[in-house]
């Protein structure tokens, strides 16, 4: 009587267990039908996106190539003098010359 209580809670637990991994496949299953569903969702957003983004870079491209001087100076631009900022050497001389080559002072002021 006793091996026969023992093998019914054996088998009462095998069902229960594969009962708990059928559930758990479902579930696997479904989260994965899902995520595909919602790939393809994303992909035909990322294909809308990418042609508007195209639309635009169509539209920015004509209108860039009506931008030249005179329009810029009917807006009112001028044109600017470059002044670059150049300073002298911090010691006796540069690298170049403790070699032997030829001393080229354009940063002297």
């Amino acid at each position: 009587m006793n091996n026969n209580n023992l093998e019914k809670r054996l088998f009462n637990f095998t069902l229960a267990c594969l009962g708990s991994l059928a559930l758990l496949y479902i579930l696997i299953l479904g989260n994965m039908i899902t995520n595909i569903v919602e790939r393809r969702s994303s992909e035909s957003t990322a294909r809308t996106l990418e042609s508007e983004v195209r639309n635009l870079e169509l539209a920015y491209l004509s209108m860039s190539n009506d931008i030249d001087l005179d329009f810029s100076y009917s807006l009112g631009f001028k044109e600017t003098k470059a002044t670059y900022a150049t300073r002298k050497s911090l010691g006796y001389g540069t690298a170049r010359d403790s070699f032997g080559s030829v001393n080229n002072s354009q940063n002297d002021l």
